[in-house]
């Protein structure tokens, strides 16, 4: 797949931004963005620690949904006049203490050409996206799964 022109990949990201406001209330800040591929920042303060003095788990699952949504925004963001991007179902798995500044990287887990191809088939697609969080120095901390649909627009 091409990679996402800058003006494209800023309109996502300010628009990902102004419509999630829990994410911007987290502070949570773009790394990278392009079709396939969406890394997204938590940094560490101590409003979102837990008991542990780490980041607290919603603040991390806020993280990696954040992730999964942008990716699905970068990827589809040329079909959103005919159809919603909706998270389905999530799933998520904390292997380790994270600690500090929090990364999650998100991926598309079918091409978005066959999830396309559905929506042109008139179905109802749906799809996963897998979410590898990690800290600063590559630590794999946790990892989640969202299932997401392109829900058609009535006509």
């Amino acid at each position: 797949m091409a990679t996402m022109d800058a003006e494209t990949a800023e309109a996502v990201k300010s628009g990902f931004l102004a419509a999630v406001p829990f994410a911007r209330t987290l502070g949570v800040e773009f790394v990278e963005l392009d079709h396939d591929r969406a890394v997204l920042r938590l940094p560490d303060t101590p409003q979102h620690h837990n008991h542990l003095s780490g980041p607290h788990a919603g603040a991390m699952f806020t993280l990696a949904e954040s992730a999964s949504g942008a990716i699905v925004i970068g990827a589809f963001n040329d079909q959103l006049d005919r159809a919603v991007p909706l998270a389905v179902k999530a799933e998520i798995h904390y292997h380790k203490l994270a600690m500090g500044d929090i990364t999650a990287e998100a991926r598309l887990t079918r091409s978005a050409a066959d999830i396309v191809a559905e929506l042109d088939a008139g179905q109802r697609p749906e799809f996963g996206v897998d979410i590898d969080l990690r800290t600063e120095d590559g630590t794999t901390t946790g990892s989640m799964t969202v299932v997401w649909t392109l829900r058609p627009n009535q006509k």
